[in-house]
């Protein structure tokens, strides 16, 4: 198995030390998995490594890994949507999915030290399968990160270093570090082995419905879950499991919206976008890193995107909680950003929304 350069082609064993290619380009995993087959899944696993046949695992490790992440139960919102409650997981959030794999195969790397720079979610993520396996790990978070997610980080034994400015310039800060000191950079957007974690999404909700919904709502930052869902969704299209790719929504902030301002203007990479303070701090990335291949897939496949209002946000978490379910913000905002879609183009017939993190890790009022 090897790494490939998704800039210029050049290839490496998935055992280099290195975060990105030399010519800048990131790293792209070069595995083919076998045909999505739902007998092929092994049903005595109650995890998301019940998919295993079909993901790129390097030994077994995850046995020592595994908190019993995965196989979130979908629930039925409306008549018209549902909701796959992704944040019934160890630490609160779907980043648990592609945490899972990373650690596993950092793991099975013999890795003992990484860093990782986070809006909060991943990074406690991180920080617990790390704590699970004896890696010493430390999280960098930009300020105005929940106290909650950082409290959460530190539990786990990993440190917490907050750095002034926002998301994009925390994410400089913990690079140059691994620049200049060397140290293993787990990172759930540089990494590929996260995103094969992430796609199990879409295996659950194949095997829990029995069919993909004809609309995927995705909220789209640095865009962990949108490659993620592109990836399960392209697998069970080559395998016949599905006839058609659904409709995928992409949302973001109207306070940043680096992917929906390129699809307008047909552009094939994102224009940097400045980082104002939103409610949905884990969709507000500026400068996405994997920002190309995001808009290959968006093309290809046709994807929509929608943007919401902040005055918005809190109005839909308070829909939502009075129906049982407490969200954070950012999850708030995709139900809010289904609801500003149904204005403009229509309500879907059905449509699948990520309830991606849990509302106990939200602190603003």
């Amino acid at each position: 198995m090897k790494y490939v350069c998704g800039k210029c082609g050049h290839s490496e064993d998935v055992t280099t030390k290195k975060m990105k290619c030399d010519c800048g380009g990131l790293w792209k995993l070069d595995y083919q998995p076998p045909r999505f087959d739902l007998s092929q899944v092994d049903k005595n696993t109650w995890s998301l490594f019940r998919y295993r046949k079909f993901m790129a695992l390097t030994d077994d490790t995850w046995e020592k890994v595994t908190l019993g992440e995965g196989m979130t139960p979908i629930i039925p919102f409306d008549e018209h949507t549902y909701f796959k409650m992704d944040y019934f997981m160890p630490t609160l959030s779907f980043k648990d999915r592609g945490a899972a794999v990373l650690v596993a195969f950092l793991k099975s790397q013999g890795v003992d030290k990484v860093v990782q720079d986070s809006s909060g979610n991943a990074g406690n993520s991180v920080a617990a399968y790390c704590g699970r396996v004896g890696i010493d790990c430390e999280i960098f978070v930009p300020e105005g990160t929940s106290d909650k997610k950082i409290n959460m980080i530190e539990a786990h034994g990993a440190k917490a270093t907050v750095v002034p400015g926002n998301r994009d310039h925390c994410a400089d800060v913990c690079r140059a570090k691994v620049e200049q000191e060397g140290v293993c950079y787990a990172n759930h957007v540089y990494n590929p082995f996260f995103y094969e974690g992430t796609k199990t999404y879409i295996y659950e909700t194949y095997e829990q419905l029995g069919k993909i919904p004809g609309h995927i709502f995705v909220p789209l930052g640095n865009g962990t879950l949108f490659i993620g869902i592109m990836k399960g969704l392209e697998e069970l299209l080559v395998s016949g499991a599905i006839e058609k790719m659904p409709q995928v929504v992409i949302v973001q902030s109207e306070v940043c919206q680096p992917f929906v301002k390129a699809m307008e203007k047909k552009l094939s990479d994102v224009e940097i976008e400045p980082v104002e303070r939103t409610l949905a701090e884990g969709i507000a990335i500026g400068v996405p890193m994997r920002s190309e291949e995001i808009l290959e897939y968006i093309y290809k496949y046709d994807v929509q995107g929608i943007t919401i209002p902040e005055d918005r946000i809190l109005p839909a978490r308070g829909k939502i909680a009075r129906q049982g379910i407490y969200c954070e913000h950012t999850t708030a905002a995709v139900y809010a950003g289904y609801e500003h879609y149904c204005e403009k183009y229509g309500k879907p017939q059905e449509a699948l929304l990520s309830m991606c993190g849990a509302g106990l890790k939200s602190d603003h009022s």
